[in-house]
């Protein structure tokens, strides 16, 4: 992927190192929304509870690795260039387009949402609309999930992006108050259908991000469409588990997330996401 040359995003809050304090009780409403995820991928929902530890005790002045800066720095470009591409893709359509925050942190985080270990992976908090990632992650995405590769990185960034796309649009608002009225298997459904609309956006910045800035190098589509795969539910719960539950999902499969992040590439429109409107995604 090109992006050494991309313009680095003012919108990028950087508390790595910062001293994280549990909560005493609880974690809030958006730390149990975060710990169900957890627990319905097969994970372990104390990743983000803790009642006894202090996450970080580093000093902001810590030193880092070069490469987690070459990581901060590559997270800022690709971030502009959804601000860039989103802000544009809303203008033709007469709207505004609110730039989201996006918080670099290091092992836990507080946000409007509750608090959340970095186990939890990237996530994007509509209550205060902003976007959080411990760097380390994209070692999990490597090592882990084997999905290496600076636009798989990218990827996982224009997701996150995607929800908060929704999350303007009035998309998100609609998908809980729905959830509320239905059954789980039902809401969880509702939740595959809104995180495939996020892989479908993801794919709709990387097809104009191209198409203008020209970003693309050979095989970088090819780690997008692994990573996709490599995280979705059924390949996740089989790899912790041993088995699938797809009335548990929440994701979607590998071969859903892969088919519309395809759809968000291949046709650059918005429009083409609509993921409610099909019988099945």
């Amino acid at each position: 992927m090109r992006w050494e040359f991309g313009r680095r995003s003012t919108n990028v809050e950087d508390r790595r190192g910062s001293r994280v304090s549990a909560p005493v009780v609880g974690g809030g409403i958006g730390a149990v929304v975060l710990a169900v995820i957890v627990a319905l991928l097969g994970g372990d929902p104390s990743i983000i509870f803790d009642q006894t530890q202090t996450p970080s005790d580093r000093s902001s002045q810590t030193q880092r690795p070069a490469t987690e800066d070459q990581a901060a720095d590559f997270v800022s470009v690709v971030l502009a260039d959804t601000e860039d591409t989103w802000s544009n893709l809303f203008q033709q359509s007469g709207k505004t387009y609110v730039e989201p925050k996006l918080v670099l942190f290091s092992d836990a985080v507080k946000s409007a949402c509750g608090f959340a270990r970095s186990a939890v992976g990237p996530f994007y908090c509509p209550a205060d609309q902003k976007l959080y990632i411990d760097l380390s992650f994209y070692q999990d995405l490597k090592n882990k999930y084997q999905a290496p590769g600076d636009f798989a990185q990218a990827y996982v960034i224009a997701h996150e992006v995607g929800h908060h796309v929704q999350n303007l649009m009035g998309i998100s608002s609609r998908v809980s108050r729905l959830q509320r009225q239905v059954n789980e298997v039902e809401a969880n459904q509702l939740s595959v259908r809104q995180e495939l609309q996020a892989d479908c956006f993801a794919g709709v910045w990387a097809y104009h991000a191209d198409q203008s800035r020209q970003i693309l190098e050979a095989g970088d589509i090819e780690e997008a469409l692994n990573a996709a795969s490599s995280i979705g539910d059924d390949r996740l719960q089989s790899q912790s588990k041993g088995y699938v539950v797809p009335e548990s999902f929440t994701h979607g499969s590998s071969a859903q997330r892969v088919r519309w992040f395809k759809q968000g590439i291949q046709t650059g429109n918005p429009a083409q996401c609509d993921t409610f409107a099909v019988a099945n995604p």
